[in-house]
């Protein structure tokens, strides 16, 4: 599967309130991996970035000086994230941002292009409610180094939350990835399969005593490596096999 580590950065808050996309980074990551097929780009807003803003990411209007437009890069950017899951820290802010820059240039929105979108940000409150998680506090729970983040830039967001997002998935999705490499046996009836949609597993049979027990214990493993409660864990069960 093909995900997209992604972030913007802005000239405000309001998408639709006159505020512009100013930089673009996304990192490709298939089955876990980085691939090192990397997008980054700093776009001319077309109009003046407020001091307030500058002091968040650093960037100013004379950083920007000769860098493309939107409609300029719209096509490549759009080819990059198609058909892709992104994984975005605050999705709403960032696909609010692309979806109205496509729709300014023409486009089909950001939305309409990709596969699927996954919210850290979302994600880390249901492990860590109550707390603050905003990419810092995530970076520094989780034991990311962050001591090269100065300012909120694009590409280094996208860099720490793709450490960020491995650490709070650490795990989870070893026994899918085992299980597309053949290490399970089709011969085993206690066999978890996996249909076309890796997303959708089916069980063939309930779990036995031993089974949930040794389940428990691995999701405790896991609560202790994140310190926090794994997403396992968020999942209500739908039938009595607690699947």
């Amino acid at each position: 599967m093909r995900y997209i580590i992604l972030d913007t950065e802005t000239t405000g808050l309001l998408a639709r309130g006159g505020d512009r996309l100013l930089e673009f980074a996304g990192l490709e990551m298939i089955d876990r991996k980085l691939t090192g097929r990397n997008l980054h780009l700093r776009i001319h807003p077309q109009r003046d970035i407020p001091e307030e803003a500058s002091r968040i990411h650093g960037i100013t209007l004379d950083d920007l000086e000769g860098a493309p437009v939107f409609a300029a890069v719209a096509s490549e950017i759009a080819d990059f994230i198609r058909d892709a899951t992104l994984i975005i820290h605050n999705a709403p802010f960032d696909m609010g941002f692309l979806d109205m820059e496509f729709q300014a240039a023409g486009l089909p929105t950001a939305t309409s292009l990709v596969a699927e979108v996954i919210d850290t940000l979302k994600l880390a409150k249901l492990q860590f409610p109550g707390k603050r998680n905003n990419l810092d506090a995530l970076c520094d729970r989780l034991g990311v180094n962050r001591s090269n983040r100065v300012y909120h830039g694009a590409l280094i967001d996208c860099e720490l939350l793709g450490e960020v997002y491995f650490a709070m998935t650490r795990g989870q999705e070893n026994l899918l990835m085992a299980l597309d490499s053949g290490t399970a046996q089709d011969s085993d009836p206690l066999t978890l399969r996996l249909g076309s949609d890796p997303r959708q597993p089916r069980v063939v049979r309930y779990a036995q005593a031993e089974e949930l027990a040794a389940h428990t214990a691995y999701l405790d493993d896991l609560d202790k490596q994140i310190k926090g409660t794994c997403v396992w864990r968020t999942v209500p069960s739908t039938g009595e096999d607690g699947v």
